[in-house]
């Protein structure tokens, strides 16, 4: 593994992206052909299936399969699955349908390391929530606008596709995960992608080939991130191409090989990125070598932020990230501007705080305590100074990758709460996120603080 500062990763990134792509296509290929053949259970219902008395479907109950009972389900229904294990993708195509496991660790979705989705939500409104997906070739949960088949089962605005057409896809408008825990899947375990009004909380990620949580191509996207805790991934959270309304708050971002990344890129629709909020998280250690590598050279960093604008990046512990705690970064065609790097608590990483970027309105204050490259950059690039020198390019700790091994190789999570009352009716993704308040989540005094907030 070559030795690559965090600035040559950004520049690579659309390289990356291309090359993780090439790795991965020949499997979903098969994937998709054995979906084909029947191996997925998404196939249409039979004409005797009749809808159930009520507004709740259960599987196995009512319905063997998953895929079965949401075909069968009503606008606003949630199909409820008892404990098992069910070897199947779903996809949710209906408005308002509630996907509820009775209890999160013991209803599993597992793809075999053969099938491309766990879930695929395009039905607006739609939620899923209290159960586990893990195994699949692409995504554990995917909440998208993209509605063509072909492309959902080659990973649905994954790497190297070429920039989504918005007018033919518009965003999926609504959606929510809740104590979703998703592991050991070969893009991302939880995946918004041209998707807006929703809501990630209290879910679980590990052992995502590129990332646990993504969000990406959406504007405005009004989306919430919250409460969750995402491990042993290339990328613990990813946002790219995501702007405006854009929250992710309270997390707990741990042992990955990179923790939080910010980008902007050409290979995807709606660059540059702008606008997001990222407060109140813990973002620590991410110097795991028992993760998958498709970070290719990225590893031991905080928050990376390359190319986005106009971001807030406060109140966050960013603390033995060996690399950089947080860095700003300029990909090819999208210098990063006017981002405020503002209270957070920055310690024991390779570098605190980085700029290495061009001046462009970047601002960092109280930060505490803090190591600076370039020396003195708190003063330098303050939050109110009314006037600033030129900056000379900063520099991330050179850092030595690790190998990292098979994201099916990933150790599986402890158990994880759940819901406490998985028969309540069921609450459809609407009105979403509804009132955000950041100020509501203080800096976390531990890396394992318990989040606030909602």
């Amino acid at each position: 593994m070559q030795l690559l500062t965090v600035r040559q990763l950004e520049r690579e990134a659309p390289a990356r992206r291309r090359r993780t792509a090439a790795r991965t296509l020949p499997a979903l290929l098969t994937a998709a052909a054995l979906a084909l053949t029947g191996c997925s259970s998404a196939t249409a219902p039979s004409s005797d299936a009749h809808h159930p008395d009520g507004t709740v479907v259960r599987v196995p109950q009512d319905f063997p399969s998953v895929q079965k009972a949401v075909d069968v389900a009503r606008e606003g229904d949630t199909v409820l699955v008892s404990p098992g294990t069910y070897r199947e993708s779903v996809r949710i195509t209906k408005p308002r349908i509630v996907l509820r496991g009775t209890d999160r660790n013991t209803v599993v979705l597992d793809g075999g390391v053969r099938l491309v989705n766990g879930v695929t939500v395009t039905g607006p409104g739609s939620v899923v929530e209290n159960l586990t997906v893990h195994g699949y070739l692409a995504n554990g949960v995917l909440f998208t606008g993209v509605t063509d088949e072909k492309l959902q089962q080659r990973g649905a605005g994954g790497s190297a596709y070429n920039p989504l057409d918005t007018t033919r896809f518009p965003a999926l408008q609504g959606f929510r995960a809740t104590r979703v825990t998703a592991y050991d899947n070969g893009l991302y375990g939880i995946y918004a992608f041209d998707a807006r009004a929703g809501i990630v909380e209290d879910s679980y990620a590990s052992g995502g080939a590129d990332s646990g949580i993504y969000v990406g191509q959406c504007k405005p996207c009004d989306t919430l991130v919250r409460g969750n805790t995402v491990e042993r991934n290339a990328v613990g959270i990813e946002i790219t191409n995501a702007s405006d309304n854009l929250h992710f708050l309270g997390n707990r971002v741990v042992g990955n090989r990179v923790g939080v990344t910010v980008n902007s890129n050409d290979l995807e629709a709606l660059a540059p990125q702008h606008g997001a909020v990222i407060a109140g998280n813990s973002v620590t250690d991410n110097n795991a070598s028992d993760t998958p590598e498709q970070a290719d050279g990225g590893f031991g960093i905080g928050i990376g932020i390359g190319g986005g604008t106009a971001n807030r990046v406060e109140r966050n512990l960013v603390r033995g990230n060996r690399s950089a705690g947080v860095i700003i970064t300029d990909p090819p065609g999208h210098p990063a501007g006017a981002n405020r790097i503002q209270g957070n608590r920055t310690e024991g990483n390779g570098a605190d705080l980085v700029l290495a970027s061009a001046d462009t309105g970047n601002c960092f204050s109280g930060n505490q305590p803090a190591t600076q490259s370039p020396d003195g950059l708190e003063s330098l690039a303050a939050c109110d100074a009314q006037s600033r020198s030129p900056l000379t390019a900063g520099r991330a700790a050179p850092v030595q990758a690790p190998p990292g091994i098979p994201f099916n190789q990933v150790q599986a999570p402890p158990a994880q709460p759940s819901l406490p009352d998985p028969d309540a009716p069921g609450r459809p993704a609407t009105d979403l996120p509804g009132p955000v308040d950041p100020d509501a989540y203080p800096l976390p005094a531990t890396a394992d603080a318990v989040p606030t907030g909602h």
